[in-house]
């Protein structure tokens, strides 16, 4: 049963990570922001940047640096919770 649940929060917080990091590619390129996979990154994504963007200023000439913090955030509470399963 530990197998499964690690393999599973493992997975959640990977498909997390792999969302941000789609939704900062998406911010580079033209892409129709009304679509719905947009509109479920966007609702996937941003209560995790939101409160990081809103808490800490990582905005610096123009570049949001906020799913650099998500990343490492996400990491270290994996690897926390993981310890703890």
């Amino acid at each position: 049963m530990s197998t499964l649940l690690t393999f599973v929060i493992s997975s959640a917080f990977d498909i997390i990570q792999i969302l941000i990091l789609i939704r900062v590619f998406l911010s580079w390129i033209p892409h129709d922001p009304h679509s719905q996979f947009s509109i479920f990154l966007l609702s996937v994504t941003e209560p995790i940047l939101g409160p990081i963007r809103n808490n800490i200023p990582l905005n610096s000439g123009g570049i949001d640096f906020s799913p650099i913090a998500a990343f490492f955030i996400i990491g270290f509470l994996k690897k926390i919770i993981l310890f703890a399963v």
